[in-house]
């Protein structure tokens, strides 16, 4: 018990440290070596905008108007109504007549719905752009969120993917707010991190990412039996020997979850691809390069920190029920928050500007801590419960937690 009881407590703090110097890094990196942009002076490419929606009425026009004011213009807009049973699809019509004299914009209607990946998997057969920038409905992008991500695809013509920075824009709760203090603290950290140490990141994120269209067509696009399609194309990306960038310069604001219930699922469906990815590439753990080894190595010893963290905690409830005693070492404690508040300060120091966050959100780190333990916990958990008990499920969409 005491060695595991010591995996519990080192594991965080060791890889905390490692993402924090590897961030830091990285941003430095990011100032002294900018991109050589080897596509200056040739004709734009045409970049097809694809944007999934089940169900997404109250939220679509958002994103869309972002992407009508975005600097680059060279675009065409896909999208694609997957099964919605609201008025989705009429938006759409009514966002064809109002933007078609800017840029072509098509519709593509599935039906019935089949989740996010069989979508994108339709948009894409009708896209003539080079590259792909996949949106989800209920964001809005930063007006110059291309350029950065075309610099990186113009810069390696082995970048087959490139990852933005989601931002959280709804901050009307105490849930939206630590939901904030981890995408700033701990998502961007880690991605920065593994940048910057292996060259590689565990995934793009869904709801800002571009795509060469060469890079998706080589790996067979999505996957529709994948749970989370973008865990899933990140690393079969990997497996065709493309690479995959992070890029926190292209932006987009996001909603969050704002009810327990519906981010434990959220986090939950994310662990369960996690699984899924983790199962289906195990071969790469010998095959695979060393920066694609290390991160699963990191995977299987974050699932293995949830399962030990369960045990050590009902081995501690259990100790303090028949022997009435409270005890807790002051010094590890004290440890995990001052790293914790190093990692959240190097957030707050690269983000304040792109994510309007102020100094006052960092005084909810001392609950922040014991939410990011729990929700990750149980979701850890449940998820890996389900891929034994459900190995077989299929990716599907069902309308979201908007917020408060």
């Amino acid at each position: 018990m005491r060695t595991l009881s010591s995996f519990v407590i080192l594991y965080p703090v060791i890889v905390s440290m490692v993402w924090i110097i590897g961030s830091v890094f990285f941003s430095i990196q990011r100032r002294q070596v900018p991109l050589i942009n080897l596509h200056e002076g040739k004709p734009a490419d045409l970049v097809s905008v694809l944007i999934p929606a089940h169900n997404e009425a109250d939220t679509l026009e958002n994103v869309v108007t972002s992407v009508a004011d975005m600097a680059y213009l060279k675009i065409e807009l896909i999208l694609i109504n997957d099964g919605s049973q609201d008025a989705t699809l009429s938006v759409m019509r009514r966002l064809v007549q109002k933007y078609k004299q800017q840029f072509p914009v098509k519709i593509v209607d599935v039906q019935p719905n089949k989740g996010k990946a069989n979508a994108l998997n339709q948009g894409a057969q009708i896209a003539h752009g080079k590259f792909l920038l996949c949106l989800d409905a209920d964001c809005y992008v930063d007006r110059h969120v291309l350029e950065p991500m075309l610099a990186q695809f113009y810069n390696n013509p082995r970048v087959g993917a490139v990852g933005g920075k989601p931002i959280v824009r709804n901050r009307t709760s105490i849930l939206g707010r630590l939901e904030l203090l981890e995408y700033v603290g701990v998502i961007d950290i880690i991605k920065r991190g593994q940048a910057f140490v292996t060259g590689h990141i565990t995934t793009v994120s869904g709801v800002v990412v571009a795509y060469r269209k060469e890079a998706l067509a080589d790996v067979g696009w999505w996957n529709t039996d994948a749970i989370t399609e973008d865990i899933d194309v990140t690393w079969r990306l990997y497996h065709h020997q493309w690479q995959v960038v992070y890029c926190p310069q292209s932006v987009a604001w996001i909603l969050v979850p704002e009810h327990i219930k519906d981010l434990i699922h959220q986090r939950r469906r994310w662990a369960r691809g996690g699984f899924e990815v983790l199962f289906r590439n195990r071969g790469m753990l010998v095959t695979g390069r060393l920066s694609e080894q290390w991160l699963l190595l990191d995977m299987i010893l974050s699932d293995l920190w949830a399962i030990s963290c369960a045990f050590v905690t009902l081995f501690y409830l259990m100790m303090v029920a028949f022997t009435g005693d409270l005890i807790m070492d002051g010094v590890i404690l004290f440890l995990l928050l001052l790293i914790s508040l190093v990692q959240f300060i190097i957030g707050y120091t690269d983000s304040k500007k792109s994510d309007f966050i102020s100094w006052q959100d960092l005084l909810l780190l001392p609950l922040y801590v014991v939410f990011y333990w729990f929700i990750n916990l149980i979701s850890c958990l449940t998820a890996l419960g389900s891929f034994f008990l459900d190995p077989k499920h299929v990716g599907s969409w069902r309308s979201p937690d908007r917020g408060l």
